[in-house]
């Protein structure tokens, strides 16, 4: 099951996608729902309402969006492969870095990013493996966190470099409007056998530039929910980037910056597809 957030005849609604075919949550109701995926987390039925025996519609006639509109926190996960800290030259974290994105950074597995003119000269790329956290987590043992895991989706965690170490934090450098593509859909954690094994990639306009496995994690998706619970709570529908590999623009010589009109797609083994246009307005 691919559970994904869609619109269709100017309505928006839970689905699961099976192959060409979206299937719609229901009850109706459900359709009708803000960010109806988040909600059919909490309450525990997703797997119930999506499962259901109802007529389906033409994956060609739908529009896939975020498969989530408003979770309460997008947690990104900083310098977390192997193969990035040594084209960085950084040191290595001795816990996981974090930092946040906010909802206003969602947008859709082949929206466009709009990028104003004249904000940054330094737009780069992260692909990276998102965990979706599917019940309340606080203070979890290590080998108890892949029971909270809902599913795994793709994102791209868009940066405006010159923005992002221009500041003392990071957040207005990775949270422009649209900076954070997520999707195509969710795939259930029962079917992903093992998150820290699935190629990553991402290219951009055809060109591999990112090309790597989640084994080069240096902290794994359960160590990073635990840590993450020993301070904060985590909800269901929460977001976790679990960091991006090797290959970024900015990690390369020359250093490579995305302009209007390239396109960068993000794969992760299994899990999806995210094609983003870059489009410079204003």
């Amino acid at each position: 099951m691919k559970i994904a957030r869609v619109r269709h005849q100017g309505r928006v609604f839970a689905a699961r996608v099976e192959g060409d075919t979206v299937f719609p949550a229901v009850p109706e109701e459900q359709r009708h729902m803000a960010d109806a995926v988040r909600d059919l987390i909490a309450d525990g039925t997703a797997h119930e309402r999506l499962g259901a025996d109802v007529p389906g519609v033409p994956l060609a006639d739908v529009e896939l969006l975020s498969p989530l509109a408003s979770p309460q926190k997008i947690i990104c996960i900083g310098l977390n492969y192997a193969d990035h800290i040594r084209e960085t030259g950084l040191a290595t974290p001795e816990a996981p870095l974090a930092f946040v994105k906010t909802a206003h950074t969602l947008t859709g597995p082949t929206a466009a990013v709009s990028v104003p003119r004249g904000t940054t000269e330094q737009l780069d790329w992260e692909a990276e493996l998102a965990v979706v956290i599917g019940r309340t987590a606080r203070d979890v043992p290590v080998e108890d966190a892949p029971s909270y895991v809902f599913g795994y989706t793709v994102a791209n965690d868009v940066s405006a470099r010159d923005a992002q170490f221009s500041d003392v934090q990071w957040f207005r450098g990775k949270n422009f409007d649209g900076f954070c593509p997520l999707g195509p859909w969710i795939v259930p954690a029962s079917e992903v056998s093992d998150p820290q094994d699935l190629a990553i990639s991402a290219r951009v306009n055809g060109t591999t530039v990112q090309d790597s496995s989640t084994k080069e994690m240096i902290f794994g998706v359960a160590e990073t929910i635990s840590y993450l619970s020993r301070y904060m709570t985590l909800y269901p529908g929460d977001v976790i980037a679990t960091g991006t590999p090797h290959g970024v623009g900015m990690g390369r010589t020359p250093q490579l910056w995305l302009r209007d009109g390239d396109v960068v797609e993000v794969e992760v083994e299994g899990i999806g597809l995210l094609s983003n246009r870059i489009h410079v307005t204003g």
